[in-house]
């Protein structure tokens, strides 16, 4: 029997008691009432600047889409707070991925537009002092990566099947552990093409002017770098296009949005030319397991571990309207040719997580082939 259960008629001698628990009620209800609207007036963002930290130097393809991404979301968040830009390259992307996990305020002010840190994390867990996994994984977006080459290799190339024919061909880098240098590298071993390997460039721009200067003559580029930067140099004649990644999600191969339109060939159409028959094998098991990771998590926006839930929920909510945010789709199309879809959910964070393992025999693999890349 509870107190207000002798508020009944009959039980007169309770009624002063029932009246002050009456008014109790009624006083804690208005205040619930006032308060509702001062919680709503006072959003986790209000007064507050926001700042984007991509882990790549400026001008290159995670700067051009990054800058783009912090243009657009501040419509998103409530309150619109500042957005600004900063750039934090070195290593690979690490120094940037390191100074958000270790340095960085914690209270949701500072968020990471990264590539590859899923990549490098999976690869060598030991290299970060906080542990990746820990970090909170707001949305990330698939991505691919097209592969050209200068026309005047030797002895010409006129189609992407001459690569088989190649001769002196340089292949640039960012880094022996770099996806993009694995990927190149596994790509043109699979496909029996001798090459130099010359690493590290200290981003995209370098490496692609080194090819414009024949120090190079081989690289790859993500799909808005490649219609922006490299379609120019394909119409004049100085590159040809040879293949792209197709995305893998750990079961079947499918085209990326980001190619479709283009006229490049999947590496798996374009080695069954070459060599008559599916890859199979060591290096495309290993092709596969980057794809799975670096590629399916190309992009990845992340806050420092333990970030406020609040800061978690208003930017995990915020990235999720951007897929339907007209003016960022239409300015991403006519940026990077495509409009960018990202994967924020509630199990996001968690699903990330997951991704973020390779086996000890991968990995193994691995650090000998990385190992024999750096002679």
């Amino acid at each position: 029997m509870g107190p207000l259960d002798s508020c009944s008629p009959g039980n007169e001698p309770m009624w002063p008691f029932c009246r002050s628990i009456r008014a109790f009620a009624v006083g804690v209800a208005a205040l619930l009432m006032i308060g509702a609207p001062a919680i709503a007036d006072n959003p986790y963002y209000k007064g507050k600047r926001v700042t984007v930290l991509i882990n790549f130097t400026a001008g290159g393809p995670t700067d051009i889409e990054g800058r783009l991404f912090a243009k657009h979301l501040a419509d998103h968040i409530e309150a619109r707070p500042q957005v600004i830009v900063q750039n934090m390259d070195g290593a690979g992307g690490m120094i940037g991925a390191g100074y958000l996990g270790e340095v960085a305020p914690k209270d949701g002010t500072m968020l990471g537009y990264f590539t590859g840190t899923t990549w490098r994390y999976a690869n060598d867990p030991e290299r970060f002092r906080v542990d990746f996994r820990t970090y909170d994984f707001l949305a990330y977006q698939p991505g691919s990566t097209i592969y050209y080459a200068r026309t005047d290799v030797p002895p010409g190339l006129k189609d992407a099947a001459d690569i088989a024919k190649a001769q002196g061909l340089v292949a640039g880098g960012l880094g022996a552990e770099n996806a993009k240098d694995l990927l190149i590298r596994l790509a043109l071993d699979m496909l029996g093409v001798p090459y130099r390997y010359v690493t590290p460039f200290p981003g995209s721009q370098a490496a692609r002017l080194a090819l414009q200067r024949s120090e190079i003559n081989f690289f790859s580029e993500s799909p808005p770098s490649y219609r922006t930067s490299i379609e120019p140099l394909v119409r004049e004649g100085t590159v040809i296009p040879i293949f792209y990644d197709p995305d893998y999600d750990g079961e079947k191969l499918s085209t990326p949005k980001q190619v479709e339109g283009l006229p490049i060939q999947p590496f798996q159409e374009l080695y069954r030319r070459i060599k008559g028959s599916e890859p199979s094998g060591q290096l495309w098991d290993t092709y596969l397991t980057i794809l799975s990771i670096n590629s399916a998590m190309q992009r990845t926006i992340v806050l420092p571990p333990n970030s406020p839930p609040a800061a978690i929920a208003a930017l995990r909510n915020a990235i999720a309207e951007l897929n339907n945010d007209k003016s960022y789709a239409d300015e991403a199309i006519k940026t990077l040719g495509f409009a960018p879809e990202w994967v924020a959910g509630t199990d996001t964070n968690a699903q990330v997580r997951r991704a973020l393992s390779l086996s000890p025999q991968m990995r193994s693999f691995i650090a000998a082939y990385v190992k024999n890349g750096k002679k």
